[in-house]
């Protein structure tokens, strides 16, 4: 009797003691979903607004700490002298300390002023003077909203360098040449007249900064070699084509990929080409490639969009439901002449030193940094920085030289099609 009283007595307690990891376990649950919904109640933080512009074009880019939903209205337009205005308000945000007002006073807008609508609201509004349309689109990781404007040039103001000699420090500018000798000057004109319709080209070496890009097996990052090869192709565009040439980065510094194509289209480039080096969980993928903006057609290019994008998939499945509006601006036709041209000449330079280049050709992709670009936009992949045969390749600057040449004579191919 004695025995069964104890077990009863033991399994007693036993279902005492149950519930209290239970209870603890709920408590901390709950605790979890109050701090989620208190994260999820804290608006985000305008913390920056920055612009580019040219008489045509202007860029805004709104900086926020988090993701946002926003909303788009229009008054009337500058038309008839009655002043127009777009505003944008952000959903659940409060405006950071420093945030002012910018003028611009392009041709396009007077300006962009912000303020604490609401609350919970943060409207932007942009004074317009000659605007045609206007798209507004989300970047993330960090998260921006950028506000792209464009309209038609005024004949009253000037397309010289105006534009260029406000840009930052840190973009090479093309510099003017002191008087050249007779002869030099015979030089110049001549590849002038041969190349009449490409003046400008900007060179736009991926990654920069903080951001290593693609790292190989041994350690090799993209941002170095890429800034290698745009350094050696800046070179060959000015001496073998007498292009000018403008450089997003020069150094090892991080520029946003919304700056880079607002740089192009704000020197009033001809052409934009940015140089990248690839990577796959397949350490044995390999060979160039070349692409140009559209939508991806493979999980494999979705994939590269969000490596050479900074993000995730998700939020390229994001902005692909957004480039069928964004689309309407964008020169495809050319920007695919130009992409056959660079992969075509890429691929036959290096085989001519490599037999076992593969050509995997020219395809498209959601990337970032071709977003918004007014001209002929491609972005290249020299080589697989994952593959370690292709890594060893990439950091020896004699295959680096003939990347540039390679990319060097596809441009000029394309030029003399125009021609």
């Amino acid at each position: 009797m004695n025995r069964y009283l104890y077990i009863f007595a033991c399994m007693l307690i036993a279902v005492l003691l149950l519930p209290l990891p239970t209870l603890a376990s709920s408590k901390k649950k709950a605790v979890l979903n109050e701090q989620t919904s208190s994260s999820i109640r804290t608006p985000a933080t305008l913390n920056e607004m920055k612009h580019w512009s040219n008489p045509d074009y202007t860029r805004i880019s709104l900086e926020l700490d988090r993701d946002v939903t926003w909303e788009t209205h229009e008054l009337g337009r500058g038309s008839q002298g009655v002043p127009g205005r777009v505003y944008i308000d952000l959903n659940h945000t409060r405006l950071g300390r420093g945030v002012k007002d910018i003028t611009i006073g392009d041709g396009l807008l007077k300006g962009a002023r912000v303020g604490q609508y609401k609350p919970d609201v943060v409207r932007v509004v942009l004074d317009t003077e000659n605007i045609k349309d206007f798209k507004v689109f989300p970047l993330s990781e960090p998260s921006r909203l950028i506000i792209d404007v464009r309209g038609e040039r005024r004949t009253e103001i000037s397309r010289v360098e105006e534009s260029i000699s406000s840009m930052p420090e840190r973009l090479v500018i093309p510099k003017q040449e002191e008087p050249a000798p007779v002869v030099e000057k015979k030089v110049k004109h001549h590849k002038k007249t041969t190349i009449s319709k490409i003046r400008r080209i900007v060179v736009d070496p991926g990654h920069g900064g903080h951001d290593s890009g693609a790292v190989g097996p041994s350690g090799v990052m993209e941002k170095d070699v890429v800034l290698s090869i745009g350094l050696k192709l800046r070179a060959l565009l000015k001496e073998e084509l007498g292009l000018d040439v403008v450089m997003t980065r020069s150094t090892d510094v991080f520029i946003p990929l919304e700056e880079r194509t607002a740089i192009a289209n704000k020197v009033n480039a001809d052409l934009f080409v940015s140089v990248h080096a690839n990577a796959a969980p397949n350490r044995a993928a390999a060979g160039i490639e070349t692409y140009y903006l559209n939508l991806a057609k493979t999980d494999k290019v979705a994939q590269l969009a969000a490596k050479e994008n900074g993000t995730s998939l998700e939020k390229v499945s994001v902005l692909q439901a957004i480039l069928f509006d964004l689309m309407a601006n964008y020169k495809l036709n050319d920007s695919a002449h130009l992409a056959e041209d660079v992969q075509k000449t890429l691929h036959k330079k290096l085989r001519s030193h490599y037999s076992d280049v593969k050509n995997l050709g020219v395809k498209q992709g959601p990337f970032y940094v071709l977003v918004g670009a007014t001209m002929p936009s491609i972005l290249v992949e020299t080589a697989f920085l994952s593959n370690a045969q292709e890594e060893l390749r990439l950091k020896d600057a004699a295959y680096q030289q003939m990347v540039a040449e390679g990319i060097m004579e596809g441009v000029r191919s394309y030029i003399a099609s125009l021609n």
